[in-house]
């Protein structure tokens, strides 16, 4: 990235979207929009942790089967926490894309960027190979540090049978069948392990974070 350059999700999702209509049949582009109009109209509120609470501990498997912990990375800097779907969501790419993009500001700050998602290892591994991330990628089997952060809900019959047609198998990103995932959310947590920023953009998981706010708030 260009120094001074800031990516702006906004207008990533533009071009993703101009993408998304060329590569994808109508039908399929309908159906996760639908799905994703319907998840905005069924949660609200989103986040679990607000500004001022005191996180919990939690260790998880990197995409390579290393422990991290995250007491420990406060021990070192504050830690800008990231919850995603999957691997196979577009969104989820540019936005995770765009954040390796400020990531060298991020450090400058003092801060340790992570990405979670309920993805085996081995789905983390190839989102982070995708998008040439250097930064850590956890897999949180289950959902069970997701659950104490955002909202979790089980992923549609409709979206899933869409990314069925399109030659993706949704079961085998993740290490159960429950197909739950989490309304992506981002959290800065600061050294006394206290959140000092949460933010998620609603159900509908189009929307996310700008890379700017995060920047703002370290």
């Amino acid at each position: 990235m260009e120094k001074n350059v800031m990516p702006l999700y906004k207008e990533g999702l533009k071009t993703l979207r101009s993408q998304l209509k060329e590569i994808l049949p109508s039908k399929a582009l309908e159906a996760f929009d639908d799905d994703a109009h319907q998840l905005e109209k069924k949660y609200a509120p989103i986040l679990k942790m607000s500004k001022g609470d005191t996180v919990p501990d939690f260790t998880l498997i990197n995409a390579i089967g290393e422990f991290v912990n995250l007491f420990d990375l406060l021990q070192k800097g504050s830690v800008v926490l990231v919850f995603y779907r999957g691997n196979w969501c577009p969104y989820c790419n540019l936005q995770l894309n765009q954040y390796q993009q400020i990531l060298e500001d991020i450090k400058m700050k003092g801060a340790f960027l992570i990405a979670i998602s309920p993805q085996t290892p081995n789905a983390s591994l190839s989102i982070k190979e995708k998008n040439e991330l250097e930064y850590e990628v956890l897999s949180d089997n289950g959902n069970i540090v997701a659950h104490q952060f955002t909202t979790i809900f089980k992923n549609g019959d409709k979206p899933i049978q869409a990314m069925t047609d399109l030659g993706y198998d949704f079961d085998s990103f993740y290490g159960d069948d429950s197909r739950e995932i989490p309304i992506p959310a981002v959290f800065i947590i600061n050294q006394d392990r206290k959140v000092i920023f949460a933010k998620a953009e609603g159900g509908d998981y189009r929307n996310r974070v700008e890379p700017s706010e995060i920047l703002k708030n370290l």
